[in-house]
């Protein structure tokens, strides 16, 4: 009676494992599995809900961001112990260029959802050793600029204020991340935009004339 008792229960646990490794098996075989379409994986790759910050927002809050943090630890870190301001600009204008080619550049990159489309949102966007050196140099015309804006700025605020800039050493307006990092920003998206303009007027016309032929 025990012998048959323990049959059942072999047979019964040998059917139920039978039944399970059956279905792990039609799990597994991807054969039978439905095709899905590309744009429907895309939704579900996509972040979830139905905001979506614009792609020039974020491009825009980057570059801010890494203008700012570059105020922050080089004109605030440094000021106080590099006596020239001549000498202070230059280290600005190279760590500058530094942070732009090898962190924002780069982090732009690594963000854009296939290769290449955040291209026209950088200076010089080919991925190659040259580019250092020519974000150095775009990085010193960048704090050129915005120096000089602060400047007009001070000026325009002592002129309202009713004294001579040329009398005073006052400066109303200092140097800070946040307005630092707004002029950086600004002026790079407006010199990028001036590129993607002519390039756009070079390949229109290159289109025009080969049409022509």
């Amino acid at each position: 009676m025990k012998d048959n008792k323990k049959k059942r229960v072999d047979k019964n646990a040998a059917d139920y494992y039978k039944l399970k490794t059956d279905a792990v098996d039609k799990l597994a075989d991807s054969s039978s599995a439905p095709v899905v379409p590309e744009n429907e994986i895309k939704k579900y790759k996509s972040t979830a809900g139905k905001f979506k910050i614009p792609t020039w927002l974020k491009i825009v809050f980057i570059k801010f961001w890494f203008g700012g943090m570059i105020c922050f630890f080089f004109f605030w870190g440094l000021g106080l112990y590099v006596g020239s301001d001549f000498d202070l600009m230059v280290i600005i204008a190279v760590g500058m260029g530094l942070v732009i080619d090898l962190l924002e550049n780069h982090l732009l990159h690594f963000l854009e959802p296939e290769k290449g489309d955040y291209d026209k949102y950088i200076m010089f966007y080919a991925r190659k050793f040259w580019t250092l050196f020519a974000n150095i140099l775009y990085a010193a015309l960048l704090l050129f600029l915005v120096m000089q804006t602060y400047d007009k700025l001070n000026e325009l605020i002592l002129f309202i204020q009713g004294i001579d800039p040329n009398e005073t050493k006052e400066i109303p307006l200092g140097v800070e991340p946040l307005l630092f990092g707004l002029f950086v920003m600004g002026y790079d998206m407006l010199f990028i935009g001036i590129r993607n303009m002519f390039v756009k007027i070079f390949r229109d016309a290159e289109q025009k004339t080969l049409r022509q032929k």
